[in-house]
């Protein structure tokens, strides 16, 4: 009997990306070790219980979409896909600061968006035919930006593309890749209603996303380091020979593979000539902790800001959760007057004007994602590498989508199907096969 190991992952980074891939691999009855320099896993979509506020926040708001297969794959595999929250119906609440106004956006059911002639459901104070502009985002090439296809004024503009671009891509429509937006616009909207419907985590990012991922991979007996950081990869002959931790080199048989699940400034840093996007661009997300409960128990309400600091506001029982995207020109500024500020905004959008701006906790991500510019999105590497036994995976990586949790998801299912063929090649076979 041959007595070689089975093939292993060493999967370096326990983000969204890393889990994704280990849940996929762990019920694939491959052996699984993560490496996380972190006490805890998530990434950027973790939760953790704040003293000031006394309660469980997250790091960041994450909106997702119905329409979002690889995120609605990856909750039914470690079953919570009743873990997130969203209207019954398909419904974008918004106010204008500004002008003081209320709306809401209701896409309708069906691939013809029948929906914008009913002047119920679109933006106020648009026509049906503005929307035609779609089609020229849609047939954008590599160098154009969102407004280089729909333009930068109107109503439209302001109310729907700027709003949209900004939430989807982290990014100003002037800057933002149209090639980018596409896939948002033909997954979601250009699917009708049942694909664009708003959902957010229930209770919490880790209770939804990351707590039951850990559950399925640990079944499986895989494991998972905490604080420990993977410093280096030593390479012979093209592979990965080793990983270099504080603790000393951990090393590799010839059928071991590792995907590096880490940020890509990490990857950069790891592999070496890796050519991946830049730094990356902030934002910054501010919770309340309200007076009284504003959304019932496992409920969450979403509501859309025009005009104003804050962007969209989430609100889950008495807790108040705040996004600003693209916060370039505001990362730098002091918590409390980020609090202060976006407070007028989320006292407007729920209705409590006049009301003491409660306890908060800013919490600035100064590289939430990559620019999602057209030069930078040029720079998303695939998964495989030149080196056989090392893949890549993150929302960085060439997805085909956003740097989303959706895109996140999307590259750990790539990076696990790659292992599991690399795997099935290199299986060790028993004297009685051979």
């Amino acid at each position: 009997m041959n007595t070689a190991q089975p093939p292993h992952t060493h999967i370096i980074g326990a983000g969204l990306a890393g889990l994704a891939a280990g849940v996929r691999l762990a019920r694939q009855g491959v052996p699984v070790t993560l490496y996380e320099t972190s006490p805890r896993a998530g990434g950027r979509c973790r939760s953790y219980h704040d003293t000031q506020l006394d309660c469980v926040i997250d790091n960041g708001n994450h909106l997702m979409m119905s329409g979002n297969h690889a995120v609605m794959d990856y909750l039914a595999e470690i079953g919570a896909a009743d873990r997130l929250s969203g209207p019954a119906e398909t419904e974008f609440p918004f106010v204008d600061v500004e002008a003081r106004t209320r709306w809401s956006l209701k896409p309708g059911a069906g691939i013809f968006p029948w929906w914008i002639f009913d002047p119920t459901r679109r933006v106020p104070r648009t026509g049906p035919f503005e929307y035609m502009s779609v089609i020229r985002l849609l047939a954008a090439n590599a160098t154009d930006t969102v407004a280089d296809c729909i333009g930068s004024e109107g109503t439209l503009y302001r109310n729907f593309w700027e709003p949209l671009t900004v939430a989807a891509l982290n990014a100003d429509p002037k800057v933002a890749s149209a090639q980018l937006m596409r896939p948002v616009l033909t997954e979601t909207f250009l699917r009708g209603a049942n694909a664009c419907r708003p959902l957010v985590a229930r209770n919490s990012l880790a209770n939804t996303l990351i707590d039951p991922a850990l559950d399925v991979i640990k079944s499986a007996g895989a494991i998972i380091n905490f604080g420990c950081r993977v410093r280096s990869l030593a390479f012979k002959d093209n592979h990965v020979e080793s990983l270099v931790t504080d603790s000393g080199h951990i090393h590799l048989t010839e059928t071991d593979t590792v995907i590096c699940a880490v940020p890509a400034w990490t990857a950069t840093s790891l592999v070496p000539d890796l050519a991946a996007p830049g730094a990356g661009e902030p934002i910054v997300n501010v919770h309340y902790r309200l007076a009284r409960p504003l959304a019932d128990e496992g409920d969450v309400k979403i509501v859309g800001v025009i005009g104003g600091l804050a962007q969209w506001v989430f609100v889950r029982s008495d807790l108040a959760s705040v996004t600003i995207s693209a916060a370039a020109d505001v990362v730098d500024q002091t918590a409390e007057i980020i609090a202060a500020v976006c407070w007028k905004d989320v006292a407007l959008a729920l209705e409590l004007e006049g009301e003491p701006e409660p306890p908060s906790r800013v919490v600035k991500e100064r590289r939430a994602t990559f620019a999602q510019d057209p030069v930078s999105a040029g720079l998303r590497p695939k998964s495989a590498t030149k080196y056989p036994n090392l893949l890549l995976a993150g929302d960085w990586t060439a997805t085909g989508v956003p740097a989303t949790i959706e895109g996140a998801v999307r590259s750990g299912f790539r990076a696990a199907a790659l292992a599991l063929g690399r795997h099935r090649t290199s299986t060790p076979k028993t004297t009685e096969q051979q």
